[in-house]
C-alpha cells in the first residue's frame, strides 16, 4: 500500500474480480496506466530513508533526519506523556452526543465512527484528536466523504507534520505533499494569533525545562550505569609527572582487581584520601527533578498528585482528592473539550446544532449522594423514576445483573408465556341475559 493511500484510503477503486483483491483493474498485469498524469506526487525512485552510520559512537549525535515538530510528538519524556495520557485517555471516554435547542438529537454514524476504514470507535479518534491538540498545539482533521448537503460524514486525523500551513492574503492555506486540501481540512489550534499560520501549544513555552529534565534522566542513567563517582582518591607529597600518575593508578587498579577485599598498600610516598560520601539522594538530584516534573504537569493542566509526583500536595485525605479531580475536570478538561467541540460542531454539524461530550462520569458523585440529588430532582419535577433509571442504566429486563457482574443472566420469568395454537383456547363468550316471561 503505497504513501497516499494510506493517507486519503482507496475510494473509488473496484477489487478486482478475476485476481487478487490488491490488483486495481484496469490491466492484466495488475498496473493501471489511466491516470499517471494526475498523480499527486511523481518519484521515480522509492524513497529513501537516511539512517546514522552503523559505525558511529554511542554517544555521537545523528543528524536531524525528520521534522522539528515530528522529533518533539516523538521524543516526550515519561511525565509529558503521562500527562497527555491521562488527559486523552479521559477525554476519549467521554460519551459525545448531538444537541440543538438544549434538546438531545439522535446520534450520526459518524459519532460511532468518524472513519471505520481505519479507526475501530470513536474513542480511537477521539485520542488522535486531543492528543494532538495538547502535544503539538494544533490538530488537522480531513474530510473523507461528505452527505449531499456538503457536509462530512466521514474524516480522520491528519499528523501535524504532514501539513504545509501558509498565510497567503491573511488567510490560511493548507497543502497535503502538492495536493491543496484547504476547503477539505479542519485546523483546530490550542493558541494562535492572526499573523501566525500555525498552533502552539503548552510543551511550546517549556522547551528550556523539557531540555533539563532530559539531562537530569541522562545524568541518573549514566550515575546508575558507572555506579557513581568514587568515594577516594590518591595523593602524593611530591609533585609527579603523568607517567608516573598512570602507573600509580594502574597498579593501584590492577591490586584491587588482582586481591579484592584485601588490606591495600599504598606506596612512593602516596596516601589514600576518604572522600565524604553522598547519598543517591543527593547524587541524582531528585528535588530538582520533581520540582521541574511538577512544572510541566502544570503546564499539562494535570495536578502533580494525579501522575504520581510525591509529596506534590502533601497529606491528602478522600476529600482532597475528589476535589483535586474535580479541579482537573474544571481547569482543564472542560476547556480543552469546550475548544475542540465547539469547532468541530462548526465544521460538521449544520447551524443550531452541537456536538459535546459528557463529562458526568469523570466526576461522578457516589450513589448515596446522587440518589438524594435524584430525590430532589423528582420533587421538583425535573425528572421521573424511568428517567433516573436510564441515568442510571438500570433500564432493560437484565439490566441489574448485568451492572453487578453477574457470570451468567437468567432469562426473566415472562407472566404471560406463549402458548401452542393446539393449547390456545377461544375466549368464553358472554352469556345473554334474556328475560322470559313466565308461562302461564
Amino acid at each position: 500500500m503505497g504513501f497516499w493511500t494510506r493517507v486519503f484510503g482507496r475510494d473509488g477503486v473496484t477489487p478486482n474480480e478475476g485476481g487478487s483483491p490488491d490488483i486495481n483493474p484496469g490491466d492484466p498485469n495488475g498496473v493501471d496506466m489511466t491516470d499517471f498524469d494526475n498523480l499527486p506526487e511523481v518519484r521515480a525512485l522509492p524513497w529513501v530513508q537516511p539512517s546514522s552510520w552503523s559505525g558511529y559512537p554511542a554517544d555521537w549525535n545523528t543528524p536531524a533526519f525528520q521534522s522539528s515538530q515530528q522529533r518533539s510528538m516523538n521524543n516526550l519524556i515519561d511525565l509529558a506523556w503521562t500527562c497527555a495520557d491521562l488527559n486523552t485517555n479521559v477525554l476519549a471516554t467521554m460519551p459525545v452526543y448531538r444537541i440543538r435547542n438544549g434538546a438531545v438529537m439522535e446520534s450520526t454514524t459518524w459519532m460511532n465512527n468518524p472513519d471505520p476504514t481505519i479507526y475501530s470507535s470513536w474513542q480511537e479518534f477521539s485520542k488522535q484528536l486531543f492528543w494532538d491538540y495538547q502535544v503539538a498545539g494544533e490538530v488537522f482533521i480531513l474530510s473523507m466523504a461528505r452527505d449531499s448537503s456538503g457536509y462530512p460524514v466521514r474524516f480522520r486525523v491528519i499528523p501535524p507534520w504532514m501539513v504545509n500551513v501558509e498565510m497567503v492574503g491573511g488567510v490560511r492555506a493548507y497543502s497535503i505533499g502538492r495536493l491543496d486540501v484547504t476547503e477539505d481540512i479542519l485546523h483546530i489550534r490550542y493558541k494562535s494569533t492572526t499573523d501566525g499560520a500555525r498552533g502552539m501549544g503548552p510543551l511550546d513555552a517549556a522547551g528550556a525545562r523539557l531540555v533539563s529534565i532530559g539531562l537530569l534522566q541522562r545524568y541518573a542513567n549514566n550515575l546508575a550505569e558507572t555506579g557513581g563517582i568514587p568515594m577516594y582518591w590518591l595523593s602524593t607529597d611530591r609533585k609527579i609527572t603523568p607517567s608516573e600518575g598512570r602507573d600509580l593508578l594502574e597498579s593501584w587498579i590492577e591490586s584491587r582487581s588482582k586481591y579484592p577485599g584485601q588490606p591495600a598498600i599504598v606506596g612512593s610516598g602516596a596516601t589514600l584520601n576518604q572522600a565524604n560520601q553522598i547519598n543517591a539522594k543527593d547524587m541524582s538530584l531528585l528535588e530538582l527533578s520533581q520540582f521541574n516534573e511538577s512544572r510541566i504537569a502544570v503546564l499539562m493542566g494535570v495536578p502533580p498528585f494525579l501522575v504520581g509526583l510525591a509529596g506534590a500536595t502533601g497529606s491528602l485525605t478522600y476529600s482532597n482528592i475528589s476535589d483535586l479531580f474535580d479541579f482537573h475536570d474544571r481547569s482543564s478538561l472542560r476547556p480543552k473539550a469546550r475548544a475542540v467541540m465547539e469547532a468541530l460542531s462548526e465544521w460538521v454539524l449544520p447551524r443550531g446544532q452541537e456536538v459535546e461530550l459528557n463529562r458526568d462520569d469523570y466526576t461522578r458523585l457516589p450513589l448515596d449522594k446522587r440518589a438524594n440529588a435524584y430525590k430532589t430532582m423528582v420533587e421538583i419535577g425535573v425528572l421521573d423514576a424511568r428517567e433516573i433509571r436510564g441515568m442510571e442504566r438500570y433500564l432493560g429486563e437484565n439490566s441489574a445483573q448485568a451492572l453487578t457482574g453477574a457470570d451468567t443472566i437468567d432469562d426473566p420469568i415472562d407472566a404471560n408465556p406463549p402458548v401452542s395454537p393446539a393449547q390456545a383456547q377461544p375466549p368464553a363468550q358472554p352469556q345473554r341475559m334474556v328475560n322470559r316471561r313466565p308461562a302461564s
